[in-house]
């Protein structure tokens, strides 16, 4: 028999979690539905949003992007299945500030801060300043403040196309950059010179973009900060892992104490599907049901259809295609950033705070993988669908590597 709890405005259903403080006892459920948990927070997922009963017990994994097998009935079963629910881990010690944080946002303009004005920087915030309806702030943080300034001089001075007003642009202080709903992370090291020869330039940054996020995700979990942090540098899925896991660590010790899993989310896979329509387009293919999965790279999973009408010689072209883009505008002599910049960046992120689909490098047992996700009024959820058994295998794969990899 489950047990129901009000807290500020909650509803809580303890499972194996830990009810806070002032919890008093509820007749039957009512919404915002949340079903407390306590798994191994190394891994497990923090807090994401449930349709069905039966995803409570799921295994941590791939699995997860397929459609849900429902077998529980009942009244409570009904319940979640008319109203949705969340489930919240408490093994984290800042989940009930998250919870909270998550509904506050829904009644407030957002307030974004945007680290690093290089390239893919300067370009994701020009599309978030014509294209940000409805944001209420847009601060920006760079060493170099002489590129803050012209950033901020300029784009306010950028006319709207419509009636709306454009969101503000503000120079953020180094001490305020948490001060914010979400956290945009574009700023990166050791991007390869066009006349490097290395050939996976995405993973060549890994090392050092990992020594300077550590400073961030060690300044976030300072700060108690209970937004999004957007990962956009490149190694984006591997560096995602990273943020999660340096906000989580004390003195050389995971704790769980910093952010959880779904605060951090990845940016890499938009562009990633933008090129390889682009490409199925340039073959006379239909691409409306084209949908990318995996990291931003090597292990990208390029499909021109998930189903029974996936090919599989297809599919890997456009995967090969795509993955390799970067490297044609190269050798044009151009660094790549405008399409990483608006698809992957800039367009996802607005869907995100818009609650809408996009793609994404969400947590999914240990490692971040990019799919289809959004934040629904619950939290947060990914894509579940039909997958043929060849890209399932492909996907599977894939997050095998990417759990293997390693992040120290």
């Amino acid at each position: 028999m489950r047990e129901f709890y009000a807290y500020d405005g909650f509803c809580l259903c303890p499972l194996n979690g830990t009810l806070p403080d002032g919890a008093q006892g509820a007749a039957s459920p009512f919404a915002p539905l949340v079903f407390l948990i306590d798994r191994d927070p190394h891994t497990a997922r923090g807090f994401f949003a449930i349709s069905s009963l039966d995803e409570l017990e799921e295994a941590e994994g791939p699995s997860l992007l397929l459609p849900v097998k429902a077998r529980e009935t009942g009244a409570l079963a009904d319940f979640v299945k008319e109203n949705g629910a969340a489930v919240l881990n408490t093994a984290f010690s800042r989940a009930f500030c998250v919870l909270r944080d998550f509904h506050a946002r829904k009644k407030r303009p957002l307030r974004l801060t945007l680290v690093g004005l290089g390239d893919v920087g300067g370009t994701l915030l020009t599309g978030l300043k014509l294209l940000g309806e409805g944001i209420g702030e847009i601060g920006i943080y760079d060493p170099n403040q002489a590129q803050c300034a012209r950033y901020e001089m300029e784009l306010n001075q950028v006319l709207p196309v419509g009636s709306a007003p454009l969101a503000p642009i503000v120079l953020r202080e180094e001490g305020a950059l948490f001060d914010c709903d979400a956290l945009l992370f574009t700023a990166s090291r050791g991007v390869p010179g066009l006349d490097s020869q290395v050939q996976d330039v995405r993973m060549a940054q890994y090392e050092a973009n990992k020594a300077m996020l550590a400073i961030y995700a060690r300044k976030a979990r300072e700060a108690g900060f209970t937004g999004l942090f957007c990962q956009i540098s490149d190694p984006v899925d591997h560096l995602a892992r990273a943020v999660f896991l340096e906000s989580n660590t004390l003195d050389g010790t995971f704790d769980g104490g910093g952010l959880l899993p779904e605060q951090v989310q990845g940016y890499g896979l938009g562009v990633m599907r933008a090129r390889a329509r682009y490409y199925a387009e340039r073959m006379g293919i239909d691409a409306s049901r084209l949908c990318a999965f995996g990291p931003h790279g090597e292990g990208l999973i390029v499909a021109n259809a998930p189903d029974e009408e996936y090919d599989d010689a297809l599919s890997q072209a456009l995967t090969q295609d795509a993955r390799t883009a970067n490297l044609k505008v190269r050798a044009l002599g151009f660094k790549p950033y405008i399409a990483p910049g608006l698809s992957s960046a800039c367009v996802s992120v607005l869907r995100t705070l818009r609650g809408e689909w996009h793609d994404g490098a969400a947590p999914l047992g240990g490692a971040y993988f990019g799919c289809q996700t959004r934040f629904t009024k619950n939290g947060p959820a990914q894509l579940r669908m039909p997958l043929c058994a060849p890209l399932y295998e492909r996907i599977c794969a894939t997050y095998s590597a990417l759990k293997e990899f390693d992040y120290a």
